[in-house]
């Protein structure tokens, strides 16, 4: 079984939140996809500064992502004064990722789910969302960026990868709290 196989239930779980829906619908107000990556970006900037002494962006560290994602918040958020909306879930997934930062294999499956996302399903969002969608622009071919990351997985990071899953998953049901609040 590959990695992919075993975390496919738990990706399909977080998939299918209904603020996925929202995301992929084309139709997101650009403030609540702006709330979205303000609460995005304290995850990517962690688990990418806890990785970083691993060495685990070494081969390709154009696929760091926090910088673009706070680049597409502030294109959109604007000149707007108030704080956006965060999630309780970003503040745990910020001390888990404490919690493991000296276990680059746990690391690596946070890494495998985020930016693998990214530079797949993230591709097909980026087309949907508004602004530069920078978050899902890669400087080089997306397949071969996955080409090096798949290089640094097996499947004994499936049970990690599960639990990002579970952390999206989490973010995924809170904001959709925003969405019914509008």
């Amino acid at each position: 079984m590959s990695l992919k196989d075993l975390t496919h239930a738990a990706h399909k779980a977080a998939e299918t939140k209904p603020f996925v829906k929202v995301l992929f619908s084309g139709k997101i107000d650009p403030k609540l996809y702006a709330t979205f990556l303000k609460n995005q970006h304290p995850c990517y900037e962690i688990l990418e500064v806890c990785a970083m002494p691993h060495g685990l962006m070494n081969d390709y560290p154009a696929i760091r992502r926090a910088p673009a994602i706070l680049s597409d918040f502030l294109e959109l958020w604007g000149d707007d004064t108030s704080s956006p909306y965060m999630c309780p879930a970003v503040n745990e997934y910020i001390q888990y990722i404490i919690s493991i930062k000296d276990d680059p294999k746990k690391l690596l499956a946070h890494l495998y789910v985020r930016h693998f996302g990214d530079l797949s399903g993230g591709q097909m969002i980026a087309k949907r969302v508004p602004g530069a969608g920078k978050m899902y622009q890669f400087d080089g071919d997306p397949e071969a960026i996955k080409n090096i990351l798949r290089a640094k997985l097996d499947d004994s990071l499936a049970d990690e990868a599960v639990v990002c899953f579970e952390f999206a998953g989490k973010l995924f049901e809170q904001m959709m709290t925003q969405v019914t609040d509008e």
